[in-house]
């Protein structure tokens, strides 16, 4: 068992992340929007399948669950998305049908725009 079909790891070696690659999750710097767990739960049908349940801000039930983008390419790296700017802050709120304030929030702290404007952060609202 292993990310790669010529991977044979144990269970603990798996859990102690001794694959090869990259396991980016929405939250973190690679993908910082959270409601992008969504789309994984609805394509991959994974509340049916596991139990583990969305909360209205994309926390994960029970809470030790975990999940993520798994890439197991040898020359995988993990990356940071800079500071957002406005103008792709705006690009993303259409594409995901949101006003600007929503996709700000989402963003959190990748988000110029929360830095400069000085708002808290807080557990934002769909």
């Amino acid at each position: 068992m292993g990310l790669r079909r010529d991977e044979r790891l144990t269970k603990d070696e798996l859990l102690a992340e001794r694959y090869r690659g990259i396991r980016p999750a929405p939250g973190y710097p690679a993908c910082p929007d959270h409601t992008e767990k969504r789309t994984l739960w609805e394509l991959l049908g994974v509340e049916p399948a596991t139990g583990i349940q969305l909360t209205e801000s994309c926390a994960m039930l029970p809470a030790a669950s975990v999940s993520g983008l798994y890439f197991a390419h040898p020359r995988a790296r993990y990356f940071a998305v800079g500071k957002i700017g406005r103008d792709q802050i705006e690009a993303y709120a259409a594409r995901k049908g949101w006003p600007v304030e929503q996709a700000e929030r989402w963003l959190g702290p990748q988000s110029r725009l929360r830095a400069e404007s000085g708002h808290a952060l807080s557990s934002p609202r769909t």
